[in-house]
């Protein structure tokens, strides 16, 4: 199913982004994973390469799945949006509803017990349109059998230190989550 999703995602042309996209991005990981990373977009390496979180954000993603003793190949990655928007601006509401149906599938595909919401877009795009990522960061939010848990995006912390020691602790926080 995953692998179909994928196939559909690459010839994908439901918005403008796929005019100026070297590769879409469907995502990759564990098809069994108990916990799936839901981002924002694509940037630059990952449009190049057509794999999630491959850049400098991708690299403290990293780090920091090793400090909660999961690894890359366990876990499932992607984005709510598929291709890379110009200029990495927010995606826009009707980018994020034409890559919807696609991340449904992924999350029905690979039915996990957790979802990590990675930043503002996803966590508003899953959660709550109105969730403000600095007040719910690190906290559990039960639906349909899934918890799901918005954490500050890697990005934000490359581009404001002063974040990192919190999304070190919303890391932390879903080590103990997984734990229970």
């Amino acid at each position: 199913m995953l692998d179909e999703i994928a196939q559909q995602i690459r010839v994908c042309a439901r918005c403008a982004l796929a005019e100026s996209r070297t590769n879409a991005v469907p995502g990759e990981g564990s098809p069994q994973a108990q916990v799936l990373f839901i981002g924002e977009a694509p940037g630059v390496a990952e449009d190049r390469q057509g794999r999630p979180f491959v850049g400098p954000a991708g690299r403290l993603l990293n780090e920091l799945l090793l400090e909660v003793g999961l690894r890359r190949p366990e876990v499932y990655i992607t984005n709510i949006v598929k291709c890379r928007p110009p200029q990495n601006r927010d995606p826009r509401p009707d980018e994020v509803r034409a890559c919807r149906d696609y991340l449904d599938g992924q999350i029905a595909a690979i039915n996990p017990q957790v979802i990590c919401l990675m930043g503002r877009p996803a966590t508003q795009t899953l959660l709550d349109p109105k969730a403000a990522i600095g007040k719910v960061h690190g906290q559990g939010f039960e639906r349909e059998g899934i918890l799901y848990v918005p954490v500050y995006h890697p990005a934000a912390a490359l581009h404001n230190e002063s974040l990192r020691p919190a999304l070190i602790d919303d890391f932390s926080h879903l080590q103990s989550l997984l734990q229970e």
